[in-house]
């Protein structure tokens, strides 16, 4: 198995950052403890480690939003990787939208970009 250096993270966490493979936008930012690597590595679905529920995460395993992986880049220190992914069901935020990155800096204001693509008070309850 290809070995990330996990001793130069916090809490055994490394960044993963998310991007359609067809467009290269930037859908979200996660984080990747061995486990979840491995596991990615081994179904090629996306898998993280949620900070909030402290578990593992097979990203849209409540929304059916699931991210297929289509390749991985590894930076050069091996602290960061990159997953290009088809984002199967439209939408890789937990809020609706295609991108966590839905909102922009407009001066001193955020302003959202875009629709949601779903409901989270359906989908999540």
């Amino acid at each position: 198995m290809i070995e990330l250096d996990f001793s130069k993270s916090v809490d055994g966490l490394l960044p993963a950052i998310v991007q359609d493979d067809t467009t290269g936008e930037v859908l979200m930012l996660a984080y990747i403890n061995q486990k979840s690597w491995q596991k990615t590595l081994e179904t090629g679905k996306a898998h993280y480690w949620s900070r909030s529920r402290k578990s593992l995460w097979l990203k849209g395993e409540s929304s059916g939003n699931l991210q297929m992986i289509k390749d991985i880049y590894v930076d050069c220190d091996q602290d960061t990787v990159v997953f290009k992914v088809e984002q199967i069901g439209g939408a890789a935020c937990h809020k609706g939208y295609r991108s966590c990155f839905f909102r922009r800096v407009c001066g001193s204001e955020l302003v959202v970009q875009g629709q949601p693509v779903f409901d989270p008070a359906k989908v999540y309850g």
